[in-house]
């Protein structure tokens, strides 16, 4: 990334109305920083720019291409996926998995899971349901590492069959289909704001 044709320095500020920013060579428009979508991810798409195998991105579902996505969900996913800048926010998933949870793998779940690169941080899990395999979990939690609700399921002896984030930064669904989306409106990007810490222009990059 540069700005004004030199390399952006680490929590450099910008003002999106004077500098000049681009990325890998091309300017990011004026009010990239400000665009904020939700789309609802389909099973079956993956969450990148590009794919050298020639599968199906988000981005040949409509969205510009000048935005970022916000943490990722596996291809086999579903669920709220945020685009715009990235912060580190609240993510609440649904985890249809095999077995019956029981207090202990729910306890275990609760406290942190010791994956490879550490512990993850405690999360709020509860039951929510039943399905004919096993257990629908509600999971809440604020780290972003790979495959992470997955990897934490089956470290208790409950793997995941079906997964879907309902909520990223206090967004919800909210009606979306499978492929569909829509930029936020006022009250849903100051919900956004608030939630990630966000004050308006300038921006850090």
């Amino acid at each position: 990334m540069r700005v004004n044709g030199k390399v952006a320095r680490m929590g450099q500020r910008v003002d999106p109305d004077l500098d000049e920013v681009t990325v890998d060579g091309r300017p990011v428009p004026p009010k990239a920083g400000f665009l904020y979508f939700i789309l609802h991810k389909p099973a079956g798409v993956l969450v990148s720019h590009q794919d050298p195998f020639g599968r199906p991105t988000v981005f040949d579902l409509g969205l510009p291409r000048e935005l970022y996505y916000v943490g990722r969900l596996d291809m086999d996913a579903e669920g709220v996926l945020l685009l715009t800048d990235r912060y580190e926010v609240e993510k609440v998933y649904r985890a249809w998995v095999k077995g019956t949870s029981g207090e202990e793998a729910l306890r275990t779940l609760r406290k942190g899971v010791p994956l490879e690169g550490g512990s993850t941080a405690p999360a709020h899990v509860r039951v929510v349901g039943l399905w004919r395999g096993g257990t629908v979990l509600e999971l809440t939690i604020h780290e972003g590492r790979k495959r992470q609700v997955k990897r934490m399921c089956a470290y208790v002896g409950h793997p995941v069959m079906r997964l879907v984030r309902m909520r990223f930064a206090g967004l919800s669904l909210n009606g979306l289909g499978p492929g569909e989306w829509h930029p936020l409106d006022e009250e849903e990007v100051h919900r956004l704001k608030t939630s990630v810490g966000l004050k308006g222009p300038p921006k850090s990059i």
